[in-house]
């Protein structure tokens, strides 16, 4: 992991904060080095949806394959507002949650007015540890709950 990934001079909270912004920045721009620097190597976990809409990636192998290498060369926005940050002083776990918005357009359409396009809100549920060897906060379990979506979801086929 390049140290340049790591922003300096964070607060705790802050730091478990810039964690979920680093993957959606890598998403939004393609960034396969930022998107691996916040996830706790690969026994890592993802789910997108809950009951029985629900996708289960086991394995950061799989998230990369199944999330970043079908979104990151989209034309996309992934936000959040909201953020909130349940630590303890001096842990290494934490859990982080946000309002969450994702718009997905296929590669180099982003700017027609109606092209297809996905958007769907929901909430980000993040657990978080923070890496021995480097003192870095990383994911461990990153849950997407659906609340609503819009337009063309093939444009995520």
């Amino acid at each position: 992991m390049a140290s340049s990934y790591i922003l300096s001079g964070l607060t705790t909270r802050e730091a478990i904060i810039d964690t979920v912004s680093r993957v959606l920045t890598a998403l939004d721009t393609n960034d396969v080095g930022l998107f691996d620097s916040a996830w706790a190597g690969e026994d890592v976990f993802c789910q997108i949806g809950v009951e029985d809409d629900k996708k289960v990636l086991p394995s950061l192998s799989l998230i990369r394959r199944m999330i970043f290498e079908r979104v990151a060369v989209m034309d996309t926005t992934h936000s959040y507002t909201t953020p909130r940050v349940h630590v303890e002083e001096g842990a290494d776990t934490a859990y982080f949650t946000a309002i969450s918005l994702a718009q997905h357009c296929p590669e180099g359409r982003g700017k027609e007015p109606n092209g297809p396009k996905y958007l769907v809100g929901g909430n980000y549920m993040v657990d978080l540890v923070k890496d021995a060897a480097d003192g870095v906060w990383k994911i461990k379990k990153w849950v997407i709950k659906i609340t609503w979506a819009e337009g063309d979801p093939s444009v995520l086929e």
